[in-house]
């Protein structure tokens, strides 16, 4: 598996920080010691492209100690309307993403720990992936590698949130250690793709992406900082181009015959 070095080393709670995270800690049902937390907490992100970008930027400025970035795509200058990270140098030098993302996250906190592992996701490396972290964030673009991470997540009790946008609509679940709800609870196979239509055919809105990620984000450092019990039960879809907001209650749309975190049959993950 091709990976990166860390581009820092590993991250504490300095004096410096303090100050640096005063807004943070001053809301008292983060406080310091959710910020603590924040800093001794590492997160594997799935995909550094719109949301995951985002999603990394995000979690860089508030404190968290430790990201790792898996994402074999270069920077093209299609990509620089929705993700952050990047800019039209990266995309004319057609840089690795993990790269250019770690170099820039570097300097909007240099004492946060960035892993960046220039892969693929697949059976094979999720489990190297995803060791040693706390969470992990769903930043890919189609419903086979979630469903992967569905089934890893699930059977190794990993809390991950997921999230998926085109055009100006979005979505986004968080789902626990274990499941209960999973992903297969709510969406029992992945669509067929011709019917899950891609960022490229559909169209895709920067603002759509970035207010995905912020609700994704969110829900990481209600996670991380140890108040899970905060986080939304819904699945949440947004359409911000007509201003509609549906909470679908993912608990009540639980399968009491979910093949993955009921019967424990983990098919994305295992294979036939």
């Amino acid at each position: 598996m091709a990976t990166g070095t860390p581009t820092n080393s590993p991250h504490r709670v300095a004096r410096g920080d303090l100050a640096r995270f005063q807004r943070q800690t001053v809301y008292a049902p983060l406080g310091l010691e959710g910020q603590k937390r924040l800093a001794a907490s590492g997160v594997l992100i799935v995909g550094v492209g719109g949301l995951g970008s985002w999603l990394a930027e995000l979690l860089a400025r508030a404190g968290v100690g430790r990201l790792r970035l898996a994402d074999d795509d270069k920077v093209d200058l299609t990509n620089i309307h929705r993700q952050g990270l990047y800019d039209e140098q990266d995309a004319a030098a057609a840089a690795p993403k993990v790269q250019a993302a770690a170099a820039r996250l570097a300097k909007i906190h240099s004492r946060c720990t960035i892993e960046p592992h220039a892969v693929r996701l697949d059976r094979g490396n999720i489990a190297a992936l995803a060791e040693g972290v706390q969470l992990v964030l769903d930043g890919t673009d189609n419903f086979a590698t979630r469903f992967l991470l569905n089934d890893y997540c699930v059977k190794a009790r990993l809390p991950w949130v997921f999230a998926g946008v085109v055009g100006a609509e979005g979505q986004v679940l968080a789902i626990p250690a274990g499941g209960r709800p999973c992903l297969r609870c709510v969406y029992d196979q992945p669509p067929p793709p011709c019917a899950d239509p891609s960022c490229r055919a559909a169209g895709v809105l920067g603002p759509a992406v970035a207010a995905l990620a912020a609700l994704q984000a969110m829900e990481a450092v209600k996670i991380l900082s140890g108040h899970a019990e905060q986080v939304s039960p819904y699945l949440t879809k947004l359409d911000l181009w007509t201003n509609s907001i549906q909470r679908i209650d993912a608990a009540g749309a639980a399968a009491a015959n979910c093949p993955c975190c009921r019967q424990g049959v983990y098919e994305f993950l295992d294979g036939p």
